[in-house]
């Protein structure tokens, strides 16, 4: 048994160890939004259903030996594959450049394109591997369960993702995570060759004996075929433990950050449901698992009244909690009507059919047919049904005290469900106009219609407030939210104006903005200037230019507009590579999906493509405001890297206020402490490092596991007291 564990473990490993790297190279080119992890388990989930298609048609097809055969050549062809890979494109699973978008149109095909290209064929290989060498196992060993040998896969799964985010992605650039997976790779088919020259010299074998052996079936349930209603019930049951899945991830990944931290803990989870299920029935209980649901779906409810300043750890629990709740009473279900193993490889097929349906309604049905994430609610809503049906038959001999809790269980999940839609029906009061697309779900919302003073609308994409505008004429081109004038950005641009004037230049700025939102900081400019906004969400540049009629900041501005629709970084990288720098005096990163900065907009090399963007004297305004990720290191170490000098301006909630922080990045040391800033209201901290720091994010290494906020400054700091040309004084501060 010992080779075909190791084989399967290897396999198993490979197989969700691929998963966040690819994911990882993926995500600058297609917007680092939430989307491209669900495109990405879409396809993950596809290949796997090919892969189990392919293990069931060969181990109930072909002879044994040519199961091997069969099995052999696939093997090499990949080997050969990789290797070719690897010459060509000076990689074995990174995407070649060619696959970078040029617009904004069909990237969920071209990212599903992008993966069966690179990692197609490998994948599928992997894939085939649980189903089919637990049934050559089962041929290879008459009267031994095979069922523990896919719980032990799952283990080799669930330490592939537990690792990654923890022990790869922090501290091994992506360049040597593929070569280091390859190498892997080899070593897998290594133990495929074994498992295969062990089937092959049993050829002789007979079939599993008749006699039952415990946790196996009897004969009489060895020969017969599943009916139809257990079938969809397989699929039922699957499907609803993938789209709980998936939307789980999407619903953290948008308020946080897109990567592999968020993408693997949810994975994990569902993994872990997967082995404790599969191990031993007696390890799930309905009990225990809808009580933890109940108390799990009244935590998300809180959750969603909340918003995203629930603390973090509290919003991981009670999503972590749904999840692994939800996804355990499915598996569990699933598990207690498995079939004999004569048809385990079909069971697979359509638990894996599942799977695909699951990704299919999260990733290509739900954008479609919802303007919210709605399928997150609905699939909690579908486990607590689920959880619900399963404790109405009432059991033989039921004592009086076991009924009382069964009975009371059954009301709470139909509690729990009432107030799940209940919260969302009460986060739709203010709504005026919902939109999904790839880029995720952004609102408008009509608030204080009472007071004709506060009157306004706002933009909210996820669960944070992206930009507002107020009604009345006399407001309505007033700057608001996070680009007032004692703002980072709007302190930055008096007092470039204010340096222009001191020395005579006309006074029109060259002013880029990465990330539209409504077009706030428009109010900021003026007539001469040339504002140059950068989107990639097509539904909110309509909206900033207009639609409905909410935001109208872009209209009544006197300052020229420019728009440039597509990723931020990609459309800088392009008009350098066509000679058109734009020499901005101050160059404002502002692009957030819900409260996540995507990470290939922060990197070394995206600051370096802003750097060649920027006049002799231009500045970078970075706005680094984030609810659960302390982004000042990263921004200092890019500073440091640069040679330019950081200053962070805080701005709390006050009158149109809310609270911001940005960091400005300037090649003089005497910009901040131009008049602008020192007579500013905001908070102005002029930092350095008073050591080299490890925490910063290139394109090659980047995690958001090191900026998590904690009770200690991440970094040590200091604090410049005396402007330059003075006696300095330093003072420690923690900001």
């Amino acid at each position: 048994m010992r080779r075909y564990a190791l084989t399967l473990f290897a396999s198993a490993f490979l197989l969700f160890g691929v998963q966040p790297l690819v994911g990882k190279f993926a995500l600058p080119w297609f917007g680092g939004t939430p989307a491209v992890w669900t495109a990405c388990m879409l396809f993950f989930q596809a290949a796997l259903l090919a892969g189990y298609a392919y293990a069931h048609a060969v181990a109930t097809r072909l002879p044994v030996r040519s199961q091997v055969k069969l099995h052999l050549g696939l093997l090499g062809l990949t080997v050969a594959v990789l290797a070719a890979r690897a010459l060509l494109v000076g990689s074995p699973v990174a995407p070649g450049p060619e696959w970078r978008p040029t617009g904004v149109d069909g990237l969920t095909g071209r990212l599903l394109a992008m993966l069966a290209v690179t990692i197609g064929l490998p994948f599928f290989v992997l894939s085939t591997t649980a189903p089919l060498l637990q049934s050559w196992f089962a041929r290879a060993r008459p009267g031994a369960s095979p069922y523990r040998l896919y719980a032990l896969s799952n283990v080799g799964s669930l330490l592939a993702l537990l690792g990654y985010p923890f022990l790869v992605e922090p501290y091994v650039p992506r360049s040597l995570q593929g070569w280091g997976w390859a190498a892997g790779f080899v070593l897998f088919v290594a133990g495929c060759a074994v498992c295969a020259r062990d089937l092959w010299n049993r050829d002789a074998v007979p079939a599993p004996a008749e006699a039952a052996s415990p946790g196996q079936a009897s004969p009489s349930e060895e020969s017969a075929r599943p009916g139809l209603g257990r079938t969809l019930a397989w699929l039922g049951l699957s499907g609803c433990a993938s789209v709980l899945l998936l939307a789980t991830t999407n619903q953290l990944s948008q308020d946080v950050a897109a990567g592999p931290f968020l993408w693997v803990l949810p994975l994990a989870l569902y993994l872990l449901t997967f082995i404790i299920a599969f191990e031993r029935e007696a390890l799930y209980s309905r009990m225990l698992f809808s009580l933890l649901l109940i108390a799990a779906v009244v935590g998300v409810i809180r959750s969603i009244f909340e918003g995203p300043h629930f603390p973090l750890p509290l919003q991981l629990l009670a999503h972590g909690g749904a999840l692994l709740a939800g996804c355990m009473v499915c598996h569990g279900e699933l598990y207690r009507l498995r079939p004999a193993p004569r048809h385990l490889s079909a069971f697979y097929l359509w638990v894996s059919v599942g799977g695909v349906l699951g990704g299919i309604i999260v990733g290509i049905v739900a954008p479609r047919v919802f303007d919210t994430f709605a399928e997150y609610p609905l699939a909690l809503a579908a486990c607590c049904l689920v959880a619900l049906v399963v404790l109405l038959p009432r059991p033989k001999e039921e004592r009086p005290v076991a009924r009382l809790g069964r009975n009371l269980r059954v009301f709470l999940l139909a509690g729990v469900v009432g107030g799940l839609v209940v919260a969302v029906l009460d986060s739709r009061s203010e709504l005026r106009l919902t939109a999904r697309n790839f880029f995720g779900v952004v609102q408008v919302l009509e608030s204080d219609q009472g007071n004709a003073y506060r009157h306004q609308y706002s933009l909210k994409h996820g669960a944070i407030t992206h930009g507002v505008q107020f009604i009345s004429p006399e407001r309505r081109r007033q700057a608001t939210a996070y680009f007032t004038p004692d703002s980072g950005l709007g302190v930055t641009i008096s007092e470039l104006r204010r340096v222009r004037e001191a020395v005579g230049l006309a006074p029109g700025l060259r002013i880029g903005v990465l990330g539209l939102g409504v077009g706030t900081s428009a109010a900021l400019t003026q007539a001469g200037d040339t504002v140059r906004f950068y989107e990639i969400n097509p539904k909110v540049i309509s909206l900033a230019q207009g639609e409905g009629g909410y935001f109208s900041f872009l209209k009544d501005t006197a300052a020229k507009v420019e728009v440039v629709e597509g990723d931020a970084r990609i459309s800088l990288e392009r008009e350098l590579e066509r000679g058109e720098a734009q020499h901005f005096d101050v160059l404002a990163l502002d692009v957030f999906s819900s409260d996540s900065i995507p990470m290939h907009l922060l990197t070394e090399e995206s600051v370096a493509v802003y750097r060649k963007h920027l006049a002799p004297h231009g500045v970078l305004a970075l706005h680094i405001s984030n609810v659960h990720l302390d982004l000042v290191p990263i921004a200092l170490a890019h500073a440091r890297a640069f040679g330019m000098h950081a200053t962070l301006v805080i701005n709390e909630t006050k009158g149109d206020a809310l609270r911001s922080q940005w960091m400005i990045l300037s090649p003089d040391e005497e910009f901040s402490w131009g008049r602008t800033f020192t007579q500013a209201t905001a908070t102005v901290h002029r930092l350095e490092m008073t050591e080299p720091t490890k925490i910063t994010w290139t394109d090659d290494l980047s995690s958001v596991l090191p900026v998590l906020r904690r009770s200690h400054p991440l970094v040590q700091t200091r604090t410049i007291t005396q402007p330059p040309h003075s006696e300095p004084v330093a003072q420690p501060a923690a900001p």
